[in-house]
């Protein structure tokens, strides 16, 4: 096993108010995808900032590579809020992110590293244009690029997709499922789409309310019983092949 992550009763807390709390989970292992899901305001951006290290709480995060302890720098955070204010280009913020932390001279792995990222997203065409210009989307691909490049053991996307249309979402989550196989990373993803999920995740994590409602493989966590209960919504679960299972939603849950 190379880099795996298990949290502990883990929780956030602001101020008085406790926003996160009890988040115990099974080992979560490089080269799976675990979906992060539930409600707005459920408290899945809080988890993602305190296993990150922004935040403190109580409970236990326990970070390991190979055995040992991994330290903070092993693990790359991809907020939601993509938002800039430089003057660098494409290129030079991706080349920035992947020199973060260590010495600034740059080689050939570095510029071969970012011209292969931006290859494999589809946004060398941007390259050279100001972070400034980009729209929304070309945004968030751009800060998934910075993310990526840094090589991460342990990989935290906070809904990386909500501003790319349905294909490129397609293209960037088969991507980052890939990018954990090939190179055994855990992957933790904040994602609205239960049929993304059902797609592209090994195991789903729901949080509603700030506590965790369960954690466990896809098949046996996303079902009827788990729209009434966290969505609010009756739907039902078809499944046109073994390999492709989608929700259906039927309506609000019927008082």
């Amino acid at each position: 096993m190379v880099a795996s992550l298990q949290l502990h009763q883990v929780g956030v807390r602001y101020g008085k108010q406790d926003v996160l709390s009890g988040i115990t989970t099974p080992l979560l292992k490089g080269g799976e995808v675990t979906a992060v899901i539930g409600p707005n305001a459920a408290g899945k951006s809080s988890l993602f900032r305190r296993i990150a290290g922004l935040l403190d709480g109580p409970g236990q995060v326990r970070l390991d590579y190979r055995g040992e302890a991994l330290g903070s720098e092993g693990v790359c955070y991809m907020p939601q809020d993509t938002s800039v204010n430089t003057v660098l280009t494409v290129y030079e913020s991706v080349l920035l992110a992947r020199k973060q932390g260590t010495d600034r001279r740059v080689r050939d792995d570095d510029l071969e590293a970012v011209d292969q990222l931006l290859s494999s997203l589809r946004i060398e065409a941007i390259a050279f244009k100001g972070l400034c210009e980009l729209s929304g989307g070309q945004r968030q691909l751009v800060s998934l690029a910075q993310t990526l490049v840094r090589d991460p053991k342990i990989l935290l996307l906070d809904e990386p997709t909500s501003a790319l249309d349905l294909n490129r979402q397609v293209e960037v989550l088969t991507l980052i499922r890939s990018l954990s196989r090939e190179r055994e990373i855990c992957v933790m993803i904040a994602i609205h789409d239960l049929n993304q999920v059902m797609r592209v995740a090994d195991r789903v994590l729901v949080i509603d309310a700030g506590t965790m409602v369960t954690c466990g493989p896809v098949s046996e966590v996303i079902t009827p019983g788990l729209l009434r209960q966290v969505y609010k919504v009756d739907g039902r679960i078809e499944r046109c092949s073994r390999l492709c299972p989608h929700v259906m939603i039927d309506g609000p849950v019927s008082h």
